[in-house]
């Protein structure tokens, strides 16, 4: 069953930033984000050496969608358009009625309040639109800017992953966050 219905993702909007569908034309920022080693520093895959790594997403994100299995919002301005960042949900467990939360920003935006705008607009969505009961996410401890986001968000950590992901030639640990739909309006 499909969570979301029709050919691309809705557009969600917030006072600075629009979430939306990934284009073609997004590639260059999307490379630009992704090969940024400090981006890049805790995510569980290697930085992209590659602009064909950034095509291959936008037609990933196309294919995930289509299963149902994942949708990944390009973080756009809304005053020039440009993807400075992504939110993803992923492992989309209707049944359940829970997904993980994934997001990047471009290392220029940290420390503006973008990712807290961007989640608070998906977190919304994804609970009154989209009737999630539940939503996790996966972080390097090592990674304090993105803890301290989601547990200002009302993330409450629910565990500690040793040794949980391989990326390039090290063996990085994660902590596990959770925030139930009960949680979210008293935010």
């Amino acid at each position: 069953m499909m969570m979301i219905e029709g050919d691309a993702l809705p557009t969600l909007a917030s006072q600075r930033l629009v979430l939306r569908w990934l284009e073609h034309r997004d590639a260059d920022a999307l490379f630009e984000i992704f090969s940024d080693r400090e981006v890049m520093r805790y995510w569980s895959s290697p930085l992209w050496a590659d602009h064909a790594d950034a095509v291959e997403m936008v037609e990933s994100v196309r294919r995930h969608f289509a299963e149902g299995s994942l949708y990944q919002w390009g973080v756009a301005r809304r005053c020039d358009d440009v993807i400075i960042g992504t939110c993803t949900l992923a492992q989309v467990d209707t049944q359940n009625r829970r997904a993980e939360i994934g997001f990047a920003l471009r290392q220029d935006h940290w420390g503006q309040g973008y990712m807290t705008e961007a989640l608070r607009t998906l977190l919304t969505f994804s609970f009154e639109d989209l009737k999630l009961h539940r939503i996790e996410a996966d972080v390097d401890p090592r990674n304090a800017a993105s803890i301290r986001l989601l547990e200002n968000l009302g993330f409450q950590r629910e565990g500690y992953l040793r040794q949980r992901w391989f990326v390039g030639d090290e063996i990085n640990d994660t902590v596990f966050y959770g925030l139930l739909r009960s949680d979210w309006p008293t935010i």
